[in-house]
């Protein structure tokens, strides 16, 4: 089965329909998953996923949760830095393809298997996009770090410089797909701009971690706002 073709004014996949469609696309494109993403983000995504895990600013040893951890390039990172990760991704595919050593859960990050408080802090790498609720993600992760503990999400993004919009819009759209389509899928590559539509504004995003149970948030934009990193403390009360 390949995802259906979906012109540019297509809806975006919502609730089951995204579930699906997010777990088969990361199926297909799990074989060159890391090729191509070090080739359509020019090689930038290792500073920024060294700059995602510095922010957990945690004591060496401490339990990290990498939420929709891929092939676990972050779990690696996480493990080059002193933590102790454990991964949970929604796709058989990428899992099976992981590279780590860190103990991996086949799981949806919205409901997953884990102990409640068990991890002193968590991060993600360009899963905020794919989730079908952030509150719900937002949640479920204030469940399961315990107070106190640290949570640094990373994304993509649009930068606020006109020149820098006008070029990322030209490479996002027409050279992602591009190289997607030689070494991957077309289809799956020509999902990532349009995906940006599902993230709130960073003021609202702020405010569904806050309402989520995290304090001291603040959002970082990195490369010129080509990605951004939201970064935040888990409160020592629960959310109301």
């Amino acid at each position: 089965m390949r995802l259906p073709v979906r012109r540019a004014a297509d809806p975006l996949p919502t609730g089951d329909d995204k579930v699906r469609a997010v777990r088969h696309m990361f199926d297909v494109i799990a074989p060159r998953y890391e090729t191509v993403n070090a080739l359509m983000a020019m090689g930038m995504d290792r500073g920024w996923r060294r700059a995602c895990v510095h922010q957990l600013d945690l004591p060496p040893g401490s339990r990290v949760l990498d939420v929709a951890c891929g092939t676990g390039d972050l779990c690696r990172q996480l493990a080059a830095d002193g933590y102790r990760p454990t991964g949970v991704d929604l796709s058989r595919g990428m899992l099976a393809r992981a590279r780590t050593s860190a103990a991996l859960v086949l799981g949806d990050a919205l409901s997953s298997p884990l102990r409640s408080g068990a991890f002193d802090g968590a991060v993600s790498g360009f899963a905020l996009r794919n989730v079908v609720d952030l509150s719900a993600l937002f949640a479920e992760l204030a469940r399961v770090v315990r107070p106190g503990g640290r949570v640094s999400l990373l994304d993509m993004s649009q930068p606020d410089n006109p020149v820098l919009r006008a070029g990322h819009h030209l490479w996002t759209n027409y050279a992602v797909p591009a190289i997607g389509a030689v070494l991957s899928d077309a289809e799956s590559y020509r999902y990532l701009p349009r995906s940006l539509a599902y993230l709130p504004p960073p003021a609202h995003m702020s405010e569904l971690l806050r309402a989520a149970g995290f304090r001291a948030v603040e959002r970082h934009a990195l490369s010129g706002g080509i990605t951004q990193l939201y970064v935040a403390t888990r409160s020592e009360t629960p959310a109301p």
